[in-house]
Formats: C-alpha cells, sequence, structure tokens
C-alpha cells in the first residue's frame, strides 16, 4: 500500500467510519435529500466537514489535516465513508460540506439518478482500475468458462467492459461508450460475468476466476495495483480522476476553495508519490469539469 501512514499530528479529530452511521437515517438511495434543508447553502465559518472513502481519499486529507491545514487556517474534519452513495446524499443533505471519492462519470450519473445537484471543485488523484486474480497470473489464462466478478454500479460497470475489451478479454459492440453494459457485448469468449457491489469486489476473488477492482478497494484490501494487478487502467488521458466535490453554489465557500489549493500542492503530489508508489497518481492541472 505505500509507505506507513502520514504522521497523525493535527489538532483536530478525524471521525471514523462509526460516525458515519448516523448519516443512514437521514439519506438514502432513494431519498437523497430527506434529514437536512437542503435549501441552504453551507455556512462558510466553522470547521469545514468532508466525506471520503478510507482509502486514499481520507488518508490524503488527513494529511492536508496534520501538515498543512493549520498554517492556512484550515478547520478541517474528515469523516469516512465506505460505499458510494452516502458521501453524495450527506453533501446534498448539508450533513457535510464536500466530499472526495469519486469521479465525473460517477456523479454524472448519479445526480441523473438521484435529482441531486453535486459538482466539481478540483481534480485530485487517480486510481487505475485493475484486474486482479487468485488463481491465474495473466489475463491470457482467462477465457472459455472463466468467471469475472465486475462493479455493479452504472459507470464501473462501463469502464470494466472496456479495461476487459482493450486487453481482448472480450469485444463490445462498435460505438458503445462508457455506459457499456453487458448487453453490449458482442463477444464474450466464453466469460461468465458476477455483477457486485464495487466494496465487495476483493473479497469475491476466492470464488471467481478473476475481478475486477477499483483502485480504493484494492488499496483496503491490501492489494497493490502497480504490482498485483493482471491488467491495470492506463493512467493516460484518463477521465476518471477523483476529485472535490460541493452541492452547486457553494463551489466559492473560502474553505473550500482553501481545500481545494491544498489538495493540489506540492505536498500533496509528494505524499502520493512516495505513500502509493504508482497505485494512486496525482491528477492535478486539468479542471474537473
Amino acid at each position: 500500500m505505500g509507505n506507513g501512514n502520514p504522521v497523525r499530528a493535527g489538532v483536530l479529530f478525524a471521525a471514523t467510519t462509526a460516525l458515519a452511521l448516523g448519516l443512514v437515517a437521514c439519506g438514502t438511495d432513494s431519498d437523497p435529500e430527506a434529514g437536512g434543508d437542503s435549501g441552504d447553502q453551507a455556512d462558510a465559518s466553522g470547521p469545514l466537514t468532508v466525506a471520503a472513502n478510507p482509502v486514499p481519499h481520507a488518508q490524503i486529507l488527513e494529511f492536508v489535516r496534520d501538515n498543512l491545514a493549520e498554517d492556512a487556517g484550515l478547520d478541517l474534519e474528515v469523516r469516512e465513508f465506505s460505499d458510494y452513495v452516502l458521501p453524495n446524499t450527506a453533501v446534498q443533505s448539508g450533513e457535510v460540506d464536500a466530499n472526495y471519492f469519486q469521479h465525473k462519470p460517477y456523479l454524472d450519473q448519479f445526480n441523473a439518478d438521484q435529482g441531486t445537484d453535486i459538482v466539481p471543485v478540483i481534480n485530485v488523484h487517480l486510481e487505475p482500475l485493475g484486474l486482479y486474480s487468485d488463481s491465474v497470473t495473466s489475463a491470457d489464462e482467462l477465457g472459455e468458462g472463466s468467471t469475472i466478478a465486475i462493479p455493479n454500479d452504472a459507470t464501473n460497470e462501463g469502464r470494466a467492459l472496456h479495461l476487459l475489451a482493450e486487453n481482448g478479454l472480450i469485444e463490445l459492440n462498435e460505438g458503445v461508450g462508457a455506459e457499456a453494459t453487458l448487453n453490449d457485448i458482442a463477444d464474450d469468449h466464453g466469460i461468465t460475468f458476477q455483477e457486485l457491489e464495487a466494496a465487495t469486489l476483493p473479497r469475491a476473488l476466492e470464488d471467481v476466476d478473476a475481478a475486477i477492482i477499483n483502485g480504493n478497494y484494492a488499496l483496503e484490501a491490501d492489494l497493490a495495483p502497480a504490482e498485483d494487478a493482471i491488467v491495470l487502467e492506463s493512467a493516460e488521458d484518463n477521465p476518471y480522476a477523483n476529485f472535490l466535490a460541493v452541492r452547486a453554489g457553494n463551489e466559492d465557500d473560502p474553505r473550500v476553495q482553501t481545500l481545494a489549493e491544498l489538495l493540489n500542492s506540492d505536498e500533496v503530489r509528494q505524499f502520493i508519490e512516495d505513500e502509493y508508489d504508482g497505485s494512486v497518481v496525482p491528477a492535478f492541472g486539468a479542471p474537473a469539469s
């Protein structure tokens, strides 16, 4: 997973995953605005609370909190979530001020499905999607009779299928875009697919021949994408950079702008490169939108 955790010398409390459980009753998949006054914009005073997946997002935020935030005059709280839904519903309901866990295709689909109005602020990093296996060491060993598990959310499923097609494991119908589904496979080469929640894919490795796993969940499972993946997504021209996001209208909150600057700092770039050794790569420069 890298070269160890950052020094935890911050003056602020980093909330554990358990604190996120209280948000379950406040917002759900079907009711993203429940539990808060969705018409209120963030109060640009006090701590900035950011929802994040534990690895690497929360780790990067904790580095900022412990090493950069105080000098920048920023009170930063980090709340950890282990799924891909609650960080957005918490932003929409006002339970947190911002989140950092997702890429643009996922957010676009989420906003369309849920009627939310969350917007990106600044790109931070990319986690290359990878194909992993406990039973084979090369993609060439997969084919007729193999079972591959893939993420079941719309954007990551399409991303996974394109990765498989780019490596010759399947063929997709001509012209299929980022939202490819199993119905868009022209030739599966005898491979069977299991669609599973992204967070469960590392645990599924013992039951399938291979699984395509998002970078953050691979890292949480002690997999090193740069070393352990038998196929790894290219970082070049990749549209799946992860970014800081807020509810529309809160982009100019001074606290958000300060955090955005810190997340794109040389110090954070160095931390990402040192900590993750190519399994997570900086994605600074291009605007998230």
